[in-house]
């Protein structure tokens, strides 16, 4: 188990993928109504946009499909480091996962940064505990782990806290299959996911590790629920992009 904690102001922040790679003040969320700011995933190298990127809705869901485009982690912390540093809230940089040595070697780099209060590691659901476990341990160092664990792949996040993960939290389940049997393709959001996203919450707290939530959240009574069972603090998502979240009202 690691050795640092995590302490939020406030139990309420994006998730990865919803609001930049950088705090904005100005933007159509309150800052000062979250306790941290989570950036876009950031890759080691560049990506691209997907090819077939795009939102496929149906009732109660959306699948997403991006890519994760961004400018690799070098180009990140060129251009957004100077504003993390300046930001009004603490800053946690998610990272997409590779081979473990290159995992370590992105979080060196972000250690010393100025606001950076933790990594978000993105684990993939194919990801089996050892793969998981060998990941979080190498990227440990100076600042806490938080292992993103996808929705349905909760066996990981023993492994990942075991390994020294500060807290584990949440992320989408995956889509659709790939048509040439590759992983599946997008991530799945909206208020379908949330109450597997609740169960999820409840069974790990009830194993006595540090979880935050995410999926599906879109009522402050859902959020209220997540964390009556136990969750440290509550990732928004794609009801950022609705605009319909009342700040006002915060976490019941």
């Amino acid at each position: 188990m690691s050795h640092y904690s995590l302490d939020f102001r406030l139990p309420l922040m994006n998730a990865a993928g919803f609001l930049g790679f950088a705090p904005e003040p100005r933007g159509r969320v309150p800052l000062e109504s979250l306790g941290a700011f989570i950036t876009n995933p950031i890759s080691r190298a560049p990506h691209t946009p997907a090819r077939e990127r795009g939102v496929t809705l149906s009732p109660g869901s959306a699948l997403l499909h991006s890519g994760l485009p961004n400018p690799g982690l070098s180009a990140a912390i060129r251009k957004h480091g100077s504003r993390w540093g300046r930001g009004p809230l603490p800053v946690i940089v998610h990272l997409m996962t590779g081979a473990p040595h290159e995992t370590a070697a992105m979080v060196r780099r972000l250690e010393g940064l100025d606001n950076v209060m933790a990594v978000e590691l993105g684990l993939q659901e194919e990801m089996d505990e050892r793969a998981a476990a060998d990941i979080v341990r190498a990227a440990l160092g100076e600042l806490p782990i938080i292992a993103r664990v996808p929705l349905g792949a909760q066996h990981l996040a023993a492994a990942a806290m075991d390994a020294g993960a500060s807290a584990v939290s949440l992320g989408p389940p995956g889509g659709a299959p790939d048509e040439e049997g590759g992983p599946p393709r997008g991530r799945l959001y909206g208020p379908e996911v949330f109450p597997a996203a609740l169960a999820a919450v409840g069974a790990l707290a009830g194993q006595g590790l540090p979880v935050i939530g995410a999926g599906g959240v879109y009522t402050q009574d859902q959020s209220a629920a997540m964390l009556d069972a136990g969750a440290l603090a509550i990732q928004l998502d794609m009801v950022l992009w609705r605009g319909d979240w009342d700040f006002k009202r915060g976490v019941q």
